[in-house]
């Protein structure tokens, strides 16, 4: 029997936070990091985030990563448990966990496409009960990262070209898979497949959803 996959989003979809929140986290706790000029740094920043988020989610990560520079990899993999504690797992919402356990029961794959970092969302991965996932990964050189994004970086487009690949790789009809968001920048995303799930959705999206007449979910 072939494959079925269920693709799903991360920030506004399953959780309330973002990757800001992540890295926020890392840089108040890293014990190399100058946290006061850090966190300074970021809200000096974070009007501009904003602004390159809404015009260009991929120019958004290749910016907004930069503030990991200088940070270890060894440091962040072993306390990404203690910042999902503090971060991500009080943000996930209630209806998260039952609906990657009912697509699992019903016999799907399921894979997380986030922009956050790899080793940011293992615990959450695990928590909810995902069977993979595609995440954005930072380069490193001597164990300390450098602020660069290793291609592909995963924004928009690119969740479609690795919705394309996994299906490929697993010989799934994309008509037979899912996939669940709730931001207009993954409108591609959720086209990609045959069963697209608004959730949680943003006005426009719901409004699109509506016309469309796909399933709207609410999680929260």
């Amino acid at each position: 029997m072939a494959a079925k996959l269920a693709f799903y989003d991360l920030d506004g979809t399953l959780v309330s936070s973002n990757v800001v929140s992540q890295y926020l986290w890392f840089a108040r706790n890293h014990p190399d990091a100058n946290t006061t000029w850090r966190l300074a740094r970021a809200l000096l920043r974070a009007p501009r985030w904003l602004a390159l988020e809404l015009r260009s989610r991929r120019r958004f990560n290749e910016v907004f990563f930069l503030e990991y520079a200088g940070l270890s990899r060894d440091w962040m993999t072993a306390n990404a448990p203690r910042m999902n504690e503090a971060i991500l797992r009080p943000a996930t919402f209630p209806g998260a966990r039952a609906l990657v356990q009912r697509d699992r029961a019903e016999g799907f794959r399921t894979i997380l496409l986030t922009g956050s970092l790899d080793f940011a969302i293992q615990p959450l991965l695990d928590d909810l009960g995902f069977d993979e996932a595609v995440a954005n990964r930072l380069e490193f050189r001597g164990g300390i990262a450098t602020g660069a994004l290793i291609e592909p970086i995963l924004a928009g487009p690119e969740k479609v070209e690795a919705i394309r690949a996994l299906c490929l790789r697993d010989d799934a009809d994309p008509r037979e898979c899912r996939a669940y968001s709730d931001s207009m920048s993954d409108v591609p995303m959720l086209e990609a497949v045959g069963h697209p799930y608004a959730t949680n959705p943003v006005k426009k999206l719901r409004a699109l959803a509506e016309a469309r007449r796909w399933p709207i979910l609410d999680l929260k």
